[in-house]
């Protein structure tokens, strides 16, 4: 065990004091100095104090997958997305076949390690085998646009207030019957139409400041399925609008 060298580190006397506070305190009352030396020396015992061991909060890990990401660009600028935005190739964004609209992610590419952030507005790719479309600016980021596809890890960094523990392999449809910026609004409409209407619930949707309150039936793994089911209730003459089923929200 390496022993303090009392040369390099300072004399102590008996009783543990340092040489040097003994020194300030020697000095005469009159000195012009001695103040500010007791002041020094103060300080410099301070600051050798060690910092506290503060455990840091550890992050679990992210929803993230392995795949091939590809582009698009020229032929879509200007028409609208998934999303209701209208696609911009020079925004930095990306379709998706199954994450929550809005939703950000980090696409890297790892055949160069070159990572860009994008938002998802759009829904694709529709190419078998495909994960990702990013937008001409996404994919010049990380060098997609010569090569025209590539080996990504897309890692999601915001969920946009969804409760999303692992990326959906597959998007589910539902019936949205009614929306409402009031709850109570909401219930008064699920309450009349429960007798007729099984699994109906409402779901929650926040969109900046306002929460929308949706009153939507069934989980349907196929959109020909949730076509199916909206004829049969077509009768009671409710609008019917097949959207996706979005995993829950986070709770405040």
């Amino acid at each position: 065990m390496r022993r303090e060298n009392d040369s390099t580190h300072g004399h102590r006397n008996p009783r543990g004091r340092s040489q040097t506070y003994l020194c300030a305190a020697l000095l005469p009352v009159d000195f012009p100095y001695r103040g500010l030396l007791l002041i020094a020396v103060m300080l410099t015992a301070a600051c050798s104090i060690p910092p506290a061991r503060v455990k840091l909060p550890t992050v679990g890990p992210r929803p993230a997958q392995v795949g091939v990401a590809s582009w698009y660009g020229p032929g879509f600028h200007g028409q609208p997305t998934a999303s209701g935005a209208i696609y911009d190739q020079h925004d930095l964004t990306a379709a998706h076949p199954t994450l929550p609209l809005g939703t950000r992610v980090m696409v890297t590419n790892l055949d160069n390690g070159r990572s860009v952030q994008v938002t998802i507005n759009d829904r694709g790719p529709f190419v078998k085998g495909r994960i990702i479309d990013l937008s001409y600016a996404a994919g010049r980021a990380i060098g997609l646009i010569g090569p025209g596809t590539a080996l990504v890890r897309v890692e999601v960094i915001d969920a946009a207030g969804h409760a999303l523990r692992a990326i959906p392999e597959a998007l589910d449809y539902t019936l949205q019957l009614g929306s409402f910026t009031k709850v109570e609004n909401a219930e008064q409409f699920r309450n009349r139409l429960a007798p007729v209407v099984a699994d109906i619930a409402i779901v929650p949707l926040r969109v900046g400041d306002t929460t929308y309150y949706r009153v939507q039936s069934g989980t349907f793994s196929n959109r020909s399925a949730a076509e199916e089911r909206a004829r049969q209730i077509d009768a009671l003459g409710v609008p019917i609008l097949i959207t996706e089923k979005t995993p829950p929200l986070e709770p405040r």
